[in-house]
């Protein structure tokens, strides 16, 4: 029996969760909720998915042509779990609406952490969330900064985590958003949000952060240096990176490229849906070790990267297995993880 899963919001995460939730073998997509009849509304049909609206929007739908299944509530009762993707600060006004009908949720990291009952990462703590009734899956820069720590941490004892985060000023089709010709305190004091973020998953974690946001839709790119107990190597490094799951070794000499955009570039090539790259973006030169001390800059497609973690949360909640492991082999063997690389 699969489990069947809703998705409140079909904006940039929302439409990324539907499609990857439908190439689960172990789940099925109930509907897709949207609160104005835009574009999106019409891709939802078009794609297959039953959309959901609030019950006085209906005729507004109807009106332009645009099909309705039912009301958001009526998704909601249909379904086993919902993956809330509504904009930030929305999904904590929904929960009494699932709790009402008592469904288990999922949020995103818009969301303050405490609408879940755990901030969640596969790599750092999927026992944490199992059978939870509400998980929050963290941002796209703290899921990008605890894949590399994750990852890390099981092989050596980390002392002290710095990162300087240079975020996007917006997402492709924001318009009316992001800086235009500025470098943008993102924000002006330290730590910034993202370490606070990390610790919500991993508490007792020694991690700063500053953040800077700049004219550019395509990545995020982090500058991390971490300091270990013991000294280290590099090549003991690169070894852990390489076969970590959802992360991307990328030598610039060899394929003769140093950009977010030429990255993007090869996704679109090699038949990436939307360009997406749900992986994390390490690039190999930039990995320097001295001592105990390493540094590495890494390159986070913001619109995906949270998205097989979404689709883990979905097992970790409902229990069908209890292994982060095998949780992440099927997810990413369903979603391309890792084959579509040059």
């Amino acid at each position: 029996m699969r489990v069947r899963v809703c998705i409140n919001g079909f904006g940039t995460i929302g439409k990324r969760i539907a499609d990857a939730i439908s190439r689960q073998p172990d789940m099925e997509v109930v509907g897709v909720s949207k609160t104005r009849p835009n574009y999106e509304a019409f891709v939802a049909i078009r794609r297959g998915f039953k959309l959901y609206v609030p019950k006085d929007k209906i005729l507004e739908f109807e009106n332009l042509g645009i099909k309705v299944a039912g009301t958001i509530e009526d998704m909601v009762s249909s379904s086993d779990v919902v993956i809330d993707a509504t904009p930030a600060g929305t999904g904590a006004k929904y929960k009494d609406l699932y709790k009402s009908l008592g469904k288990p949720a999922i949020f995103q990291g818009g969301e303050k952490a405490d609408v879940a009952d755990v901030s969640f990462n596969t790599l750092c703590n999927y026992d944490k969330a199992l059978g939870k009734r509400y998980v929050r899956v963290v941002s796209c820069n703290t899921t990008a900064l605890l894949r590399v720590i994750g990852s890390l941490k099981r092989y050596f004892r980390i002392r002290k985590i710095f990162a300087v985060i240079v975020r996007r000023g917006a997402d492709p089709k924001e318009i009316k958003r992001g800086p235009i010709n500025a470098i943008v305190l993102d924000p002006p004091k330290v730590p910034s949000h993202h370490a606070i973020d990390v610790k919500t998953v991993l508490p007792d974690l020694d991690i700063t952060t500053v953040a800077v946001a700049v004219p550019t839709t395509l990545m995020h790119t982090h500058i991390v240096r971490i300091e270990f107990e013991e000294p280290l190597s590099r090549s003991d490094v690169v070894r852990v990176l390489e076969k970590s799951p959802r992360i991307i070794l990328v030598n610039s000499d060899r394929y003769g490229i140093r950009s977010t955009a030429e990255l993007a570039e090869i996704a679109r090539d090699m038949s990436r849906s939307r360009y997406d790259i749900p992986e994390l973006v390490i690039w190999e030169d930039s990995i320097t070790v001295t001592g105990s001390e390493l540094i590495l800059v890494q390159s986070v497609h913001q619109e995906s990267i949270v998205i097989p973690e979404n689709v883990d949360a979905v097992r970790a909640i409902t229990r069908l297995t209890d292994n982060p492991e095998e949780c992440m082999r099927i997810t990413d063997e369903n979603l391309g993880i890792k084959r579509w690389w040059i």
